[in-house]
C-alpha cells in the first residue's frame, strides 16, 4: 500500500487509492493538488496505459473546421468515444471519415484536460471490412441515381477527332505514359494535363476541382478548351479507389458540358464516376483509343474512296464517249445533208433565168404591137412595163436571196451539230486519238503490246510513239482484223476515224 509521501512522489497513482487508505491517512496526510496538476498526472496514466489501441466503431459526429483538423465521435450501441485526426493525418488517408461508415481506428488515448474529457488520437483509419463500404457505396449508388445523374438520356456523344483532349490524373504514375503513348500510336493530338491526387481525402475535392476548371475554360482563353475530358487511375483496392465514389466527384463529372471518359482501375473495377461519365473505359489505355481513331485506318479509308471515285470518272467518262460515238453513226454525211437544198437552188436559178427571157420577149412583142398602134401610147405602155420589171425584177430577187439565205442558214447550223459532234472537237479539249500502224483506231491498252508503234494525233497534228512495257491486263486480247467489204459497200467509220 502506499503512503502519502509515496503517492506524492509518484502522482500517477493518485488515482488508484482507496476509501480505506483515505481512511487510514488524516486530512493532513493527503497531499493536495491543483486542478492543473490532477488533470496532467490522469493524463499521463492513460496515455500510459492506452498508447497504443484500435478501436473498432461506427462513425457519428463528422466535423472539418479550418484548422484542417477533424473531430468526430466514435460509438456503439453503448458508448461514445471522441476523437480527433490532425490535418497532417488526415490528408494521409486512404478513406475520408463519413457519418455512418464503420471503422477500424488505430491511435492513442489521451485526455482533453480543458473540458476534462478523454479522446483518441487517431494515426490511422480503415473501413471495418469490404461490406461496410459496399453497402455505403450502394445507399450513394441508389440516391444519385434516383436523382438522374445516371441516366443514358444525358450521356454526349464523344467527338470523332478531337484537337485537345484534357487529362485529369496524377503527373508522376505510369497512367500518364500509358495514355500519351497510345494516342502517338494512334492518331497524336494536343493533350492538357491537369494534376491531381488520386487517393487520399483530398483527392476527390482536387478531382472534381479539375472537371470544374476544364469546364471553366472559354475558347477565347490562351489554353485551348478540351474537346474531350479523360479521368483516370491505375488499378487499387476498394479503399484507393474511394475518391471516384465521391459524390463531389460524380456530380461534378454529370455538370461538364465537355463529354467525359472516365477510366478508373483494371476492367473489373468500378466506382461511381463511370455511371455519370459519358463513356467508361476498362483501362486508361482503352480510354485513349475511344477519345481518337487510327490514323493509318483513315488513311486507307480515304486513299480507297478515292481509287473509286477515279474508276466511277473514268467509267461515265467512257460511257459517254460511246454514246457519242453511237450518235455520230446515225448522223448523216454532210454531202447528203446539202444535197437537195443545191439541187433545188439548182433548179430555181435555172427557172428564174428561163422565166426573165420568157418575159422580156413577151414584153418586147407587146411594145412592138403598142408601137404599131401609137407613139405616145406606146411610151407610156413602155414606161409601165420597165416599172413593172423592175417590181418584179426586185420581188423574185428577194425571193430568191430569201430562199439562198435559209439554206446557207441550215447549211451552216448543219455545220456545226456536225463540228460538235466530230472528234476534233474531242482533240481540241486536250485529248489525243491514238492510232496504231494500220491506221486504225486503238480503244484500249490490251490492243497494244510492248514495241508496237503508234500514231498520236492532237489537235494541231501528229507525233509518233512506241509503247513500252506490258499491257496492265493479266491476258491480252488478240487484235482484230479488218473488216472487208461486203456486198460491194465499204465499211461505216467512226467519228475518231479519219
Amino acid at each position: 500500500m502506499a503512503t502519502g509521501a509515496d503517492k506524492a512522489a509518484n502522482p500517477c497513482h493518485v488515482g488508484f487509492m482507496t476509501t480505506q487508505d483515505a481512511a487510514a491517512d488524516s486530512g493532513a496526510n493527503i497531499h493536495e493538488f491543483t486542478v492543473s496538476e490532477l488533470s496532467m498526472a490522469v493524463k499521463r496514466t492513460v496515455e500510459q496505459g492506452f498508447s497504443y489501441v484500435r478501436v473498432r466503431g461506427e462513425l457519428g459526429r463528422v466535423s472539418r473546421p479550418a484548422s484542417g483538423h477533424v473531430y468526430l465521435d466514435l460509438k456503439d450501441e453503448k458508448a461514445v468515444l471522441n476523437g480527433v485526426i490532425w490535418r497532417g493525418v488526415a490528408s494521409r488517408l486512404k478513406i475520408a471519415p463519413e457519418q455512418g461508415l464503420e471503422v477500424v481506428c488505430t491511435g492513442k488515448l489521451t485526455t482533453y484536460p480543458g473540458q476534462s474529457r478523454y479522446q483518441i488520437v487517431i494515426e490511422q483509419m480503415e473501413p471495418a471490412g469490404v461490406g461496410a463500404l459496399m453497402a455505403l457505396l450502394e445507399e450513394r449508388k441508389k440516391k444519385l441515381s434516383a436523382e438522374g445523374l445516371f441516366d443514358d438520356a444525358h450521356k454526349q456523344p464523344l467527338p470523332f477527332l478531337p484537337q485537345v483532349i484534357g487529362v485529369v490524373t496524377s503527373p508522376t504514375g505510369a497512367v500518364i505514359r500509358d495514355i500519351l503513348h497510345r494516342l502517338d500510336d494512334r492518331f497524336p493530338r494536343h493533350v492538357l494535363l491537369w494534376p491531381v491526387l488520386v487517393q487520399g481525402e483530398k483527392a476527390a475535392a482536387q478531382i472534381a476541382e479539375a472537371i470544374k476548371g476544364f469546364n471553366r475554360i472559354k475558347k477565347t482563353d490562351d489554353v485551348p478548351r478540351p474537346d474531350v475530358l479523360i479521368v483516370a487511375r491505375g488499378g487499387g483496392s476498394i479503399e484507393d479507389l474511394w475518391p471516384f465514389n465521391e459524390e463531389v466527384v460524380v456530380r461534378a463529372a454529370f455538370d461538364s458540358k465537355i463529354p467525359l471518359i472516365s477510366a478508373v482501375g483494371h476492367e473489373t473495377d468500378t466506382t461511381l464516376i463511370d455511371f455519370a461519365a459519358d463513356r467508361r473505359a476498362p483501362t486508361p489505355t482503352a480510354a485513349a483509343e475511344m477519345a481518337v481513331p487510327v490514323r493509318a485506318e483513315l488513311t486507307g479509308q480515304v486513299k480507297d474512296l478515292d481509287a473509286r471515285l477515279l474508276r466511277a470518272q473514268t467509267r461515265l467518262f467512257e460511257d459517254r464517249q460511246k454514246h457519242v460515238a453511237s450518235l455520230s453513226r446515225g448522223l448523216p454525211r454532210l454531202d447528203d445533208i446539202l444535197a437537195l437544198p443545191s439541187q433545188r437552188l439548182d433548179n430555181a436559178g435555172e427557172r428564174l433565168n428561163g422565166s426573165l427571157r420568157l418575159y422580156i420577149e413577151k414584153r418586147g412583142s407587146d411594145l412592138t404591137r403598142l408601137g404599131q398602134v401609137s407613139a405616145r401610147p406606146l411610151l407610156d405602155q413602155i414606161r409601165f412595163g420597165a416599172e413593172r420589171l423592175d417590181t418584179l425584177g426586185a420581188r423574185l430577187a428577194r425571193a430568191v436571196d430569201g430562199q439562198v439565205t435559209r439554206a446557207a442558214d441550215r447549211v451552216v447550223n448543219l455545220d456545226k451539230l456536225l463540228r460538235s459532234y466530230s472528234h476534233q472537237g474531242v482533240l481540241d479539249r486536250g485529248f489525243a486519238l491514238v492510232m496504231g500502224d494500220d491506221d486504225r483506231v486503238v480503244r484500249r491498252a490490251d490492243d497494244l503490246q510492248s514495241g508496237d508503234r503508234v500514231s498520236l494525233r492532237f489537235a494541231d497534228g501528229r507525233q509518233s510513239a512506241v509503247i513500252e512495257g506490258a499491257a496492265s491486263s493479266a491476258q491480252k486480247r488478240p487484235k482484230k482484223a479488218k473488216k472487208t467489204a461486203k456486198s460491194g459497200r465499204a465499211e461505216q467509220g467512226s467519228l475518231f476515224e479519219t
